[in-house]
């Protein structure tokens, strides 16, 4: 298909955009069923994809000429980004982005057709841009997995390409940052980038902190997104940390050695046994703090002695063995659950799992405190308030078919026979006056 040229485009983008216009302006959606609204989500959507895979493209060129420097601008980024409205490190993304589509063609076209979300393409972008037999196998990801899992792979497939994944390590840790700002409103952000093995021991003390505020709070309280519990963790462990700092009094000096309470969370490090034994990965092999991303062997091996880790070492996709660094064996089927299933069981949840019953924050606090539940079966699946129908508790208990009802009594007999010979009654003694509870044998 031959290019158009710049003229023609300009007319087409404009009609389209008159005709887009045109549509939203008569759009009702109040005169639109719940059914017909999402079938035109997806209509806009796609057309929405398009038109920003379209901008990507072009973002490339914009950075090659000069505009953006005879406009005042230090970068191509920071005019995309003053032009868009957008964030400078999304912008950036942008850039990267439409460089690495020149030699992908396959993300490109799905790109174009808008069967891929921007943040999906951008994913595959930067990790086919690090290992371009990546491509395919990420495209057939996007198709039947979310942007997380996505992104996962995406981390994996870069850490596959890279020569030297200490080299790679080190070069993160080099560009570690805390990055503070405050916006036009008047918010302050805080921003942390660094080494995974960093984050993860502030991110399982922070999940900790979130686990205790949520139990600290009453039956039927409002629940709070997960996000606000976070940042109402973070400003409980600084404060917890300027009153251990704080002299005692009478003494003129800090408290000192405070016994801290053991970590209630967990951060999985994942890795192959022969990696461990080998000291570097091969292949398909992992070694990686679950839902974080990839490190090198070496720095998980730096890890091992840190009270917040567990270790499982693997087999390709089977649990070989499970260590636990802390507390012992009795956690064994724990660690293991949370190696095949890392994220929360709920369906359409991608939160890291930080309860006993496999559930996120969020989740787990609506099943304990507000009567939700999971619905029957395994792996994800729904979960349902109190009144709703598939609620197991709710669900309608027929009376056992007449073979079933007959077995069920045969056994119960037994039992009561069996009750009685061990009180020394006999079969045909009478019946106790008070009910004995009974073990109804198999």
């Amino acid at each position: 298909m031959s290019p158009i040229v710049p003229l023609e485009l300009e007319q087409r983008l404009e009609a389209a955009g008159e005709a887009l216009r045109q549509t939203v302006a008569q759009l009702d959606p109040d005169a639109l069923s719940p059914a017909e609204a999402a079938q035109l989500i997806e209509r806009f959507d796609r057309v929405a994809r398009a038109a920003t895979t379209g901008s990507t493209l072009l973002a490339r060129r914009v950075a090659d000429g000069e505009e953006w420097r005879r406009a005042g601008y230090r970068s191509a980024a920071e005019f995309l980004a003053a032009a868009r409205g957008t964030s400078l490190a999304g912008a950036r993304r942008n850039v990267d982005t439409s460089e690495a589509l020149k030699d992908l063609p396959a993300t490109r076209e799905q790109m174009a057709r808008g069967e891929l979300s921007p943040e999906q393409g951008e994913t595959i972008a930067d990790a086919a841009r690090a290992d371009p037999d990546a491509e395919a196998q990420l495209l057939r990801t996007a198709r039947r997995s979310n942007l997380n899992e996505l992104r996962d792979e995406a981390l994996r497939a870069k850490a596959a390409a890279d020569r030297s994944a200490a080299e790679r390590h080190e070069r993160i840790r080099r560009a570690r940052r805390v990055r503070r700002y405050t916006d036009a409103e008047g918010a302050r952000h805080l921003d942390i980038c660094g080494p995974v093995d960093a984050v993860a021991t502030i991110e399982a003390e922070l999940d900790r902190r979130i686990s205790a505020l949520v139990q600290a709070r009453g039956r039927g309280q409002p629940l709070d997104p997960h996000e606000a519990l976070g940042f109402d963790a973070m400003v409980d462990l600084a404060r917890r940390s300027q009153r251990a700092d704080d002299p005692a009094p009478g003494t003129g000096t800090g408290t000192g050695k405070r016994r801290q309470p053991p970590p209630q969370h967990l951060a999985l490090l994942r890795l192959d046994v022969e990696a461990l034994w080998r000291g570097y990965t091969e292949g398909d092999e992992l070694c990686e703090v679950t839902g974080l991303g990839p490190i090198p062997v070496e720095v998980a091996r730096r890890l091992l002695g840190d009270a917040v880790l567990r270790l499982v070492l693997t087999k390709g996709e089977a649990v070989a063995h499970v260590t636990s660094l802390t507390r012992g064996p009795n956690q064994a089927m724990r660690y293991a659950l949370l190696w095949t299933s890392p994220f929360c069981t709920v369906e359409g949840c991608t939160r890291t799992v930080l309860e006993a019953d496999h559930l996120c924050i969020t989740h787990h606090q609506l099943r304990t405190h507000h009567g939700w539940a999971l619905v029957a079966g395994t792996g994800k699946r729904p979960l349902v308030p109190p009144d709703h129908p598939d609620r197991p508790a709710n669900a309608s208990r027929a009376s056992p078919a007449p073979d079933v009802r007959a077995a069920l009594d045969h056994r119960v007999e037994r039992a009561i026979t069996a009750r009685r010979l061990a009180l020394g009654s006999g079969p045909a003694a009478p019946a106790v006056a008070q009910p004995l509870p009974l073990e109804v044998p198999p």
